[in-house]
C-alpha cells in the first residue's frame, strides 16, 4: 500500500513540476449511461489524496440517468440516505487538459480496488470479469475503434447542421470515403489525435467514413483490457472538447441522420494463455468457433449494453454494415462478429454491434463474458455469413424488450453480477420511459 501511495504521490508531484500553472484537476469516472461525473480538486488537495487521504463521492452518482437525474432503483437513491463511497486514483491517468480556456488537469478515479467497490460501477464490472479470466489463465488483448460525426457548433432549432468545410466554408454534406476529407479537416483531426496522445491514448489509423462529416479513429492493441476501455472513454471526452475549440461539435451519437450510416464501437479481442499462445488458434481454431458461439448466444441478452438508448436502436439494420441478426463471418462487415484475416498469432474477433455511445467498460465486459461462455460450453456456432447470407438469430430491436431479455439471463447474472444486471436494467427502463414523457410535434401533426 505504501509503495502504491508513493507512486501516486510521485506522479502528482511530477505533474505539478511540469505544469506549474495548473491549479485544479478534474477527478472523473464514467457512470452507467457513459457520461463522466466527478469533482474538481485543487492540486494541493490532490497531493493529499495521493498520499493516502480518503477520496469519497456519492455512491449513487454512478446511477445517474442520461439527463443526470436519479431514478428509484430498489433501495438506492431515495431509501439509502445517499451514502458516500470510497474511490481511488487510477495511476498513470493524471494528464493536462488542453481544450479548456484555463490550464487544467484530469485524472480517472474508480471504486474498483477499494475495500468496498460499487458493484454496479461499470469499471468494477469489467474489473471482476478481467480478474476471473486471469485466474483461468486467459489474457485478453483488446483494441477499440470509434466512429463519430463532426457537426457545426451551432444547432438549428435543436437539430444538427453539417460541419463546414474549412476550405470552402460550404457544408460538408456529401457522404464519401475520400482521403481529401482528412486533409480538409486536418487541423481539428490532428489536434484530436495529438490531444488523445497527450492523454496517453495510442491513436493509430484515422479514416474518413461514409457519412458526411463522419470519421473513425483506431487505437492500438493492449494486453490490459481495463486500460483499453479507459482509452475509449478518455478519447470521447477529449474529442468533444477539441471539436468545440475548433468551432465544431463532435458526437458519438449512434444514429444522428436517418439517411446516413450510424456510428459504431468496434472491439477487437484476442485471447492468450500465460505463455503467449493464442487460445483461439489452438486445435485448428476450434476454440474460435466455440467463442463465437458463446458471443452469439448471449448477444440478444446484452442488447441494452450494446444499444444503450432509444437512438442506438435506430442504427440497427438501417444502412451499411449494421446487422439485424446475431451473425458471424470471415472478413464480413455485415456480421455482428467478424473474423478479420490474420496469422494464427493474431487471430481475433471483431465485435461490431455496439453503438459508439455505448459504455466501453460494459461493452468489453459483455464481449468477454460471451467469449468465456463459449469456451466453457464448447457449442458449435451457426453457419457463417460466408456460407449462408441468411444465417443469424434474432435479437431485440426495442429497449423494453431488450431489458426483459437481459434481466433474467442466468449467465449474465452470474458473470456480470446479479446486482449490476438488476440496477442496469432498471436504469435503462427508467431512461426509456422518461424519454417517452415528451410529446413530439409530430404527434400533434398526426393526431391533433
Amino acid at each position: 500500500m505504501k509503495s502504491h501511495a508513493s507512486t501516486l504521490l510521485a506522479e502528482v508531484r511530477t505533474f505539478r513540476q511540469n505544469h506549474p500553472d495548473v491549479r485544479y484537476v478534474d477527478l472523473i469516472a464514467l457512470d452507467i449511461p457513459g457520461h463522466f461525473y466527478g469533482k474538481r480538486y485543487p492540486i494541493e488537495m490532490l497531493e493529499k489524496v495521493a498520499a493516502g487521504s480518503p477520496l469519497k463521492l456519492p455512491q449513487n452518482a454512478v446511477l445517474l440517468g442520461v439527463q443526470g437525474g436519479l431514478f428509484k432503483i430498489g433501495d438506492y437513491c431515495f431509501n439509502d440516505g445517499d451514502p458516500d463511497a470510497n474511490r481511488r486514483l487510477v495511476p498513470g491517468t493524471l494528464k493536462p487538459v488542453s481544450w479548456e480556456s484555463q490550464p487544467l488537469g484530469q485524472m480517472l478515479i474508480t471504486s474498483d480496488g477499494t475495500e468496498a467497490p460499487i458493484e454496479f460501477e461499470p469499471r468494477e464490472v469489467l474489473a471482476k470479469v478481467l480478474e476471473r479470466l486471469q485466474h483461468k489463465g486467459i489474457h485478453p488483448v483488446v483494441a477499440f475503434e470509434l466512429e463519430f460525426y463532426l457537426f457545426d457548433k451551432k444547432l438549428d432549432n435543436g437539430l444538427p447542421q453539417f460541419a463546414r468545410d474549412p476550405l470552402s466554408d460550404d457544408a460538408d454534406d456529401q457522404p464519401n470515403l475520400h482521403i481529401e476529407r482528412l486533409s480538409r479537416f486536418s487541423e481539428v483531426l490532428d489536434d484530436m489525435a495529438q490531444t488523445a496522445k497527450d492523454q496517453g491514448v495510442d491513436i493509430t489509423v484515422i479514416t474518413a467514413e461514409i457519412g458526411p462529416g463522419q470519421f473513425e479513429i483506431n487505437f492500438g492493441h493492449l494486453d490490459d483490457g481495463m486500460r483499453a476501455a479507459d482509452w475509449a472513454a478518455l478519447f470521447c471526452r477529449s474529442t468533444r472538447g477539441v471539436a468545440l475549440k475548433h468551432g465544431y461539435r463532435a458526437s458519438f451519437m449512434a444514429k444522428p441522420y436517418l439517411q446516413y450510416p450510424g456510428s459504431g464501437m468496434h472491439v477487437h479481442v484476442s485471447l492468450y494463455d500465460g505463455a503467449g499462445n493464442n487460445l483461439l488458434a489452438a486445435h485448428q481454431q476450434q476454440p474460435l468457433r466455440h467463442a463465437v458461439a458463446g458471443c452469439l448466444e448471449l448477444l440478444p441478452h446484452c442488447m441494452p449494453i450494446f444499444s444503450p438508448n432509444h437512438n442506438a436502436f435506430r442504427r440497427l439494420g438501417a444502412t451499411v454494415n449494421a446487422a439485424t441478426l446475431a451473425s458471424w463471418g470471415f472478413e464480413d462487415r455485415d456480421a455482428c462478429v467478424r473474423i478479420p484475416e490474420s496469422d494464427p498469432r493474431n487471430l481475433r474477433i471483431e465485435h461490431r454491434l455496439a453503438s459508439a455511445d455505448a459504455n466501453p467498460y460494459l461493452v468489453l465486459a459483455a464481449i468477454l463474458v460471451g467469449l468465456e461462455h463459449g469456451l466453457e460450453t464448447k457449442h458449435e456456432p451457426i453457419a457463417p455469413l460466408n456460407e449462408d447470407r441468411s444465417s443469424g438469430t434474432d435479437f431485440p430491436l426495442e429497449m423494453l424488450d431488450a431489458v426483459r431479455a437481459m434481466q433474467h439471463q442466468p449467465v449474465l447474472r452470474d458473470k456480470l453480477g446479479a446486482e449490476f444486471v438488476d440496477v442496469y436494467c432498471e436504469n435503462k427502463r427508467q431512461d426509456h420511459l422518461a424519454f417517452q414523457q415528451e410529446i413530439h410535434a409530430r404527434e400533434y401533426r398526426w393526431f391533433l
